[in-house]
């Protein structure tokens, strides 16, 4: 406690953010793994799974755009408490006896955790633009990176957290006792999170929550399309097919799961140093345009090797890990680029609209992910997931090069 205090307050103000955003990130990943594995011991189809998560998605998308405003308005701390509070709540519905876990009950829930998720991801990643001097690019990459992958990594571990619980406590039983340690986690941010943290000086009206940044309108549109193309099979088709196909059980599917996010959130650390940040370069439009570019062929390649009579095993997860790899630093220049980009007063605004695409993305290819894989399988799954990062690759082509910003200033 004496080294905390000892900490400039930008530095205390990081950990307690990146704390909360922890937190929150363990019982989010673990609540997808439960849904999947629960409702597919119970029978449902996977277009069926899928819809349980339309509502939250659709809420994240219409969080995304709002919660900006709000975070501009009220402070980001607020909009992180509040976004805790709500988790925990939808956490506590989960509880009710199983005959009342109707679809329509699970959906509501899953809205409430939709909007939560993404009140708290919008409130951490714009916290980070106020915390580094604008002047300071360098540093700012390396903390997004760190902020974005070990919350992926932690997300990794709440996936295998949940197949833990599901097989120990049942789902009633590891439902409540995430609520309950997240209960804690909230009642300590109340007291202690910075007030007004990233409230606009200029108090914005809610026409400007739709952005007028040209580089931010095309970073979205690609963001929009690169996370579509990793839900379009990683969902609902993948645990689903791992469990059908495979014969694997939940420990093993939440294992499995939860080491390649966890993977997938490592490399997202690293990512700096992979595009080149070591030797004092920060990346720019070309950046994102080249590595959406590798990583475009690969869902394609793992659905030809599929269809060939190659071991589906070795093909399949063989291609999953490197997709990991190419897709972790595309995610983390897309993260570092938005914080870039976006102007410091009112910065929730600009992140705002930037993860509304981002929960557009994922509520196109949560519905795909269980409605091709339900009618053409998983190879279909990969076939469209090459299409989307195609387009992302092509979209960032209108990035905003260092000699475009030079040229600017």
């Amino acid at each position: 406690m004496h080294a905390l205090a000892r900490l400039s307050p930008e530095i205390r103000q990081y950990l307690l953010v990146t704390g909360n955003y922890w937190a929150f990130t363990l019982t989010d990943g673990a609540l997808r793994m439960l849904v999947v594995l629960h409702f597919h011991s119970l029978g449902y189809t996977p277009l069926q799974i899928a819809a349980l998560f339309l509502f939250y998605e659709i809420f994240g998308v219409v969080t995304n755009l709002v919660g900006g405003y709000l975070g501009a308005r009220l402070g980001l701390n607020r909009t992180m408490n509040i976004g805790l509070g709500l988790q925990v709540l939808a956490l506590l519905m989960l509880t009710v006896p199983a005959a009342w876990l109707t679809v329509p009950w699970v959906m509501v829930a899953q809205a409430l955790s939709g909007i939560a998720k993404d009140l708290n991801k919008m409130s951490a990643k714009s916290s980070i633009k106020l915390l580094v001097p604008d002047s300071q690019q360098g540093t700012l990459y390396k903390w997004v990176a760190i902020l974005t992958g070990s919350k992926n990594a932690l997300k990794g571990v709440g996936f295998f957290l949940g197949g833990a619980l599901l097989a120990v406590l049942g789902f009633t039983g590891a439902v409540l006792a995430m609520a309950a340690a997240l209960a804690l986690i909230w009642l300590a941010s109340l007291v202690l999170l910075k007030k007004d943290l990233g409230k606009a000086k200029a108090k914005p009206k809610f026409r400007d929550m739709l952005s007028k940044s040209r580089a931010i309108n095309i970073l979205s549109a690609a963001r929009l399309f690169l996370f579509g193309a990793r839900d379009v099979w990683f969902v609902v088709a993948l645990p689903v097919y791992l469990s059908s196909v495979f014969g694997w059980d939940f420990w093993l599917v939440g294992g499995f799961l939860a080491a390649w996010v966890i993977g997938y959130g490592i490399v997202q650390s690293f990512a700096p140093r992979i595009t080149g940040k070591q030797n004092g370069q920060v990346p720019d439009g070309r950046a994102a345009f080249v590595w959406a570019t590798l990583l475009a062929g690969l869902p394609a390649l793992i659905a030809l090797g599929l269809g060939t009579g190659w071991s589906a095993q070795v093909v399949l997860l063989g291609g999953l890990m490197l997709f990991g790899v190419l897709f972790a630093v595309n995610s983390s220049l897309h993260s570092y680029l938005i914080v870039s980009y976006a102007k410091e007063d009112g910065v929730s605004l600009d992140v705002g609209f930037y993860y509304m695409s981002n929960a557009l993305g994922r509520l196109i290819g949560t519905l795909l992910s269980g409605w091709v894989f339900q009618a053409y399988g998983l190879e279909a799954c990969l076939w469209v997931s090459s299409a989307f990062v195609l387009a992302a690759a092509l979209i960032s082509i209108a990035l905003p090069r260092h000699r475009d910003t030079a040229r600017q200033a």
